[in-house]
């Protein structure tokens, strides 16, 4: 194998086939290759495209890059979900415990906060004690015994994705269909999954803020799962407003607690994750069809059986026993918490969702660069839902922050991000489409 000749047939408009993309692959995972021919090959895919065969092989050699999880001692369906990446979406969170609780085993691998959205790792570091990255014997026992464990990616699980995406990360060559599909799939290629499902935001909060292009990101990752043999489906959902009340960690973990004590009732996040649960669950032959499924799931919910499954998980990967019963005594809370007034009256007709995610990392939140550590009491809670009618001077929103000037600054910053109207608005369907 030459790399420079792949490099030149792909720069050249030419379909590789699968050995030579299989070679190539090989090569980058054993640290063959220099940075700079893996940069040109990425903006010759930039550039050219793939078909999708060639975007098939790119998957399946990058998730035989390095280990592959096996399942076969465990007698439930392997499903997982998977997020593009939103504003306040804390999905995973109160999904995998509700699949599990409803006979799925769901080995969910997470990733940190990228850009303006938020991270479930993160999410989960807020809870002393767990553990994001435990060892692989763990991990099993944890997935067979409970029915999930959501976790962080190890180096030896899809390791050409991570130094294919460090360098695209530098090379302008992050937003290429292609290349997004191959890394979101082989991790979960490698992960032993039989079916997949999807979350693909579409949104001023979402990475594919066009409709059509989050249609077509969507149609390319079911194909190539499809073809890669996971049985696998997406929904397109709405990121032009935080799907939770709350954005940021530890605020965020208080809501997933909420949600599976029943007291998030009737929400754009309840309508989601039950979506999502009732999928995963006729993809996995579960349940028959997609009612049948969503009364399953609301069951698992409403008797506790997901709580319960979720407190074991936390607990087994080394986090408070009781952290349900009592958040209060292990979720940190931020030292300031300022109300956010409504700078008129009228109706919370649209909001900047993106705006909203970068002030949580202002505030300490997120990471303005990898090595950033995170404050996670930090970020907003309360957030009305657009469509609700408010009065000047009413709180539209709290912010938690480590001190006053940043409330202060949080607060200014949180208002312009929303336009309120005399008239009431035409909301947006949090659930856009299924493909």
């Amino acid at each position: 194998m030459i790399p420079q000749e792949i490099i030149r047939r792909k720069r050249d408009g030419e379909e590789l086939d699968a050995a030579d993309i299989s070679s190539f692959i090989a090569a980058l995972a054993a640290g063959q290759l220099s940075e700079g021919q893996i940069g040109a090959f990425a903006m010759a895919v930039w550039f050219k495209g793939m078909s999708r065969a060639e975007i098939v092989a790119l998957t399946l050699a990058m998730a035989d890059s390095g280990d592959r999880l096996q399942w076969a001692d465990i007698d439930r369906p392997i499903a997982d979900k998977h997020s593009t990446g939103g504003v306040g979406d804390n999905v995973s969170l109160m999904l995998a415990p509700i699949a599990a609780a409803c006979g799925l085993a769901v080995p969910m691998i997470s990733g940190r906060g990228l850009g303006h959205t938020g991270g479930t790792l993160d999410k989960l570091e807020s809870i002393p004690g767990y553990m994001i990255t435990p060892d692989a014997d763990l991990f099993h026992k944890v997935v067979k015994e409970v029915g999930c464990a959501i976790i962080g990616q190890t180096g030896t699980l899809a390791p050409a994705d991570g130094r294919l995406y460090a360098v695209r990360d530098v090379t302008a060559t992050v937003d290429s269909i292609p290349l997004i599909t191959a890394s979101i799939l082989s991790k979960k290629l490698a992960a032993g999954l039989e079916t997949l499902v999807l979350d693909v935001k579409v949104g001023n909060g979402a990475f594919m803020a066009d409709r059509g292009q989050a249609e077509i990101l969507a149609q390319s990752l079911v194909e190539v799962a499809n073809g890669a043999g996971v049985k696998t489906s997406a929904l397109i959902t709405d990121m032009n407003q935080p799907l939770a009340d709350s954005a940021g960690n530890a605020v965020e973990m208080r809501n997933c607690l909420d949600f599976l004590a029943g007291r998030k009732k009737d929400t754009r996040l309840e309508t989601v994750v039950l979506a999502f649960a009732a999928e995963m669950l006729v993809k996995s032959g579960i349940a028959a069809s997609s009612d049948e499924a969503e009364g399953v799931a609301r069951q698992a919910l409403s008797s506790g059986k997901a709580a319960e499954v979720f407190a074991r998980m936390v607990s087994m990967l080394g986090g408070p026993a009781d952290l349900i019963e009592n958040p209060d005594r292990y979720l940190a809370r931020a030292p300031v918490e300022k109300p956010v007034p409504a700078v008129r009256s009228g109706w919370l007709a649209a909001c900047n969702a993106r705006g909203i995610g970068v002030s949580v990392i202002d505030l300490g939140g997120g990471r303005r660069h990898p090595a950033d550590r995170i404050d996670h009491r930090v970020g907003f809670s309360e957030l009305l839902p657009l469509g609700t009618r408010v009065k000047a001077g009413e709180p539209i929103a709290l912010v938690h922050a480590a001190d006053e000037t940043a409330a202060e600054r949080a607060a200014t910053s949180l208002a312009t991000h929303y336009r309120i109207t005399d008239d009431k608005p035409e909301l947006t369907p949090v659930i856009a489409g299924l493909v």
